[in-house]
């Protein structure tokens, strides 16, 4: 017998991609899994979900109190792929030229010339994003969907990749613009980030609690290998099944009875298909960072609560119950039935 049959066979997904495809694509995953835990520490689901939407072209929205490390975290995801970093500090006081950029009269030259806004770079914190007026929120939110801007009448490209982390404090309300649900739509996912157990705080003082300079994290992949990487994410295989399932959930958010499930009265408004097209793509994304070539219902659990959480809203009968959308949402979970 010749090698070529005696050689084992590979595993392919109906989609064309192999085993092995999946695994060289993702080798890079796991380096930098590790070296963001070195800096951000018990923050696993929060890393995850950050190199999800960074494969998918994503954007994300976090609430959070201060001090739980959202800078930080961006921050370092950027330096780790040797990505450009700007970050913006929204206020009431802001114009949307200070985020596109604007042009400058040149008295020498006699001309106007363009001076671009923080928002070129391939990482964006818009830290506090609620604290701005509408007409700055909604530049971002353009340069977020048209990945591009304009100033004057000159179009610019913005970098590629571009990622965007929003940031909310749920606290402090008074005095900020909070986000209409068609802009919260356009987030990809909106990530909750909690307090750190108390082994973690603790992990937390050995590392930040000195007046040293923290040590800069050092690259472990380029620009070039997470595109590539985006390209495969696309391969990876969905299953008709995990499809409808994907479908499913989302459609009972609008239509609760039509599942059996007596919630109707409690939600206002249901997800719009982009919470569709968010989990499958992110669906694909975690399946990529597992190493295989096929999304499985697990993986679309693991992350319908965030896709999901912003974009459902809940009647007042709810609010009066003190039940929020996540209640709903997961309560769909538990009930619909897994493929």
């Amino acid at each position: 017998m010749s090698n070529e049959t005696n050689a084992p066979m590979r595993e392919v997904s109906p989609a064309g991609l192999t085993e092995d495809e999946i695994k060289q694509a993702s080798a890079w995953v796991h380096p930098l899994r590790a070296e963001m835990g070195r800096f951000l520490i018990g923050q696993h689901g929060l890393v995850d979900r950050l190199i999800s939407v960074l494969l998918v072209r994503g954007h994300v929205l976090l609430e959070g109190v201060p001090g739980l490390a959202k800078t930080l975290a961006l921050k370092t995801l950027a330096d780790l792929v040797s990505g450009d970093f700007h970050r913006i500090q929204f206020t009431p006081d802001m114009l949307p030229a200070d985020i596109v950029g604007t042009q400058i009269f040149d008295p020498r030259a006699a001309e106007f010339e363009v001076k671009k806004g923080p928002v070129f770079a391939n990482f964006i914190l818009a830290d506090e994003i609620n604290r701005a007026p509408a007409k700055v929120q909604s530049a971002l939110l353009e340069a977020m969907q048209e990945k591009q801007v304009t100033i004057g009448d000159e179009t610019f490209k913005l970098h590629d990749p571009f990622f965007v982390l929003a940031t909310q404090n749920p606290l402090e309300q008074e005095g900020t613009y909070p986000l209409p649900e068609a802009q919260l739509d356009r987030f990809i996912m909106k990530v909750v980030v909690d307090y750190p157990t108390m082994d973690e705080e603790m992990a937390v003082i050995d590392i930040a609690a000195s007046t040293q300079d923290m040590p800069k994290p050092v690259p472990v992949v380029s620009l070039d290998t997470i595109r590539q990487a985006q390209r495969v994410v696309n391969r990876v295989y969905l299953d008709e099944k995990v499809k409808r399932y994907i479908v499913s959930l989302v459609h009972a958010t609008r239509r609760p009875d039509d599942f059996g499930m007596k919630i109707g009265p409690y939600l206002r408004v249901g997800a719009s298909p982009r919470a569709s097209i968010g989990m499958t793509l992110l669906g694909k994304a975690r399946a990529f960072l597992d190493g295989r070539s096929y999304v499985t219902p697990h993986d679309i659990k693991s992350i319908a609560q965030d896709v999901l959480r912003h974009r459902v809203t809940v009647s007042y009968e709810a609010e009066a119950e003190g039940l929020s959308a996540e209640h709903f949402i997961r309560q769909i979970l538990d009930e619909m039935p897994v493929p």
